[in-house]
């Protein structure tokens, strides 16, 4: 073989190969190419996710801003309620002092007559309202007084009440224990029902119905 032959082989053998060569270089272009397409709709799926995301975002902050709205419509409400309510309650916490200072203007009239006839009890000097320091503490007492029975003295403590439970039989009690062991114990109200009359009067306490007491 001539060194012509020979160069024209070795010509066309690299040729072969950067035809090779290229061919590669296609191919991986072609997967490049590919490969950013892929990349391409990714990134837009992305997008639309972002997109669909700060809608999402949107909408709660907006489902947010509305409850917000709505728990301060219920904050005023509530506070308007308890308002009302305090309103209320003064009223007839007012109502309730009125028909108990008027129950007690007449108790405190007419209870030595009826102490006396009906109980045998004796007061001694005036009935009044008043407040009593026990050890540190001031109790206020509706009816208070002193008074004589089978020779004996006693210190009245007196209450009243539009209406008696037995709940504030009990806390009557405890009150009168607080100011003497030895007192005299009288209710007053519009009303005794047949229950607490009865716990009542193993309590020892007098009942004394508005209807007896003089006007």
């Amino acid at each position: 073989m001539s060194k012509l032959e020979k160069v024209v082989k070795e010509l066309a053998e690299a040729q072969k190969k950067t035809e090779e060569r290229v061919n590669e270089l296609a191919e991986a272009q072609r997967k490049t190419e590919e490969r950013v397409n892929e990349l391409a709709e990714a990134q837009r799926k992305t997008e639309e996710r972002v997109t669909k995301l700060e809608k999402v975002v949107k909408e709660i902050a907006e489902a947010q801003r509305e409850t917000e709205r709505e728990l301060r419509k219920l904050a005023e409400s509530h506070y308007k309620l308890v308002e009302e309510h305090r309103k209320t309650r003064q009223k007839l916490e007012g109502l309730s002092d009125a028909f108990g200072y008027t129950l007690e203007d007449r108790a405190i009239k007419s209870l030595p007559v009826i102490l006396s006839k009906d109980y045998k009890i004796k007061v001694i000097g005036k009935l009044k309202r008043t407040y009593l320091k026990v050890g540190k503490e001031y109790i206020e007492v509706n009816i208070y007084g002193k008074a004589r029975k089978d020779g004996k003295e006693y210190v009245i403590i007196g209450e009243s009440k539009s209406r008696v439970s037995k709940k504030e039989v009990d806390r009557f009690i405890s009150k009168c224990e607080k100011i003497s062991k030895k007192s005299i114990r009288i209710l007053i109200s519009y009303l005794f029902t047949p229950q607490i009359e009865e716990y009542a009067k193993e309590k020892g306490i007098i009942l004394i119905p508005s209807y007896e007491l003089s006007l």
